[in-house]
C-alpha cells in the first residue's frame, strides 16, 4: 500500500490544481456555456468552448473543446468530472477515449499511466490558455460594435 500513496497524493494534487484553474477560468461555474478566444504563437485565434453537460449539487460534467490549432481539421475534446465538495477536476474522457481505471487490467491500446497523462495535459492546456492571453468572445464583439 505504501507504493500507491505518493502516486495517489500526486494525482489528487494535480486534480486540485485543475479544479482551481477551471473555477477561476469559468467564474465558479455560474453559466452553462463559456466561449473564449486565445492567441496562438503563430498569430491565429483559437476558439475554446466549455459546456456544462450535467450539473448536480455536488458534481459537474464539463466538456471542453478547442477548435483549430490542435491538429489540422481536428477538434480537441476533453470531458472533465468536477467534484464541487472535494474541489477536484479529473479528465474522464480524452478525444472520446476513456482512461482505464487503475483496478482493471490494462489493454494494449492504453499505457499504464494514461489517466495521469490526460490530467497533466489538462493542467498544461489550462496554463497555456492563461498565459496566451484570452478574451470572452462576446466581450470582443461588444467592443467591436461600440467602436
Amino acid at each position: 500500500m505504501l507504493k500507491t500513496l505518493p502516486i495517489t497524493s500526486h494525482f489528487l494534487a494535480l486534480c486540485t490544481k485543475n479544479y482551481i484553474k477551471l473555477e477561476k477560468l469559468l467564474l465558479k461555474f455560474k453559466k452553462n456555456k463559456y466561449k473564449f478566444e486565445i492567441l496562438s504563437c503563430d498569430d491565429k485565434n483559437l476558439d475554446i468552448d466549455f459546456l456544462i453537460l450535467n450539473k448536480t449539487k455536488h458534481t459537474i460534467l464539463l466538456e471542453a473543446k478547442q477548435k483549430e490549432g490542435f491538429i489540422k481539421n481536428k477538434i480537441l475534446i476533453l470531458r472533465i468530472q468536477i467534484s464541487l465538495d472535494a474541489k477536484l477536476a479529473e479528465v474522464i474522457s480524452y478525444q472520446g477515449e476513456k482512461p482505464i481505471p487503475f483496478f482493471l487490467n490494462q489493454t494494449k491500446i492504453q499505457s499504464p499511466d494514461e489517466k495521469i497523462q490526460q490530467n497533466i495535459f489538462l493542467t498544461e492546456w489550462l496554463e497555456n490558455i492563461f498565459s496566451s492571453g484570452m478574451s470572452d468572445i462576446n466581450k470582443i464583439k461588444n467592443i467591436l460594435k461600440s467602436g
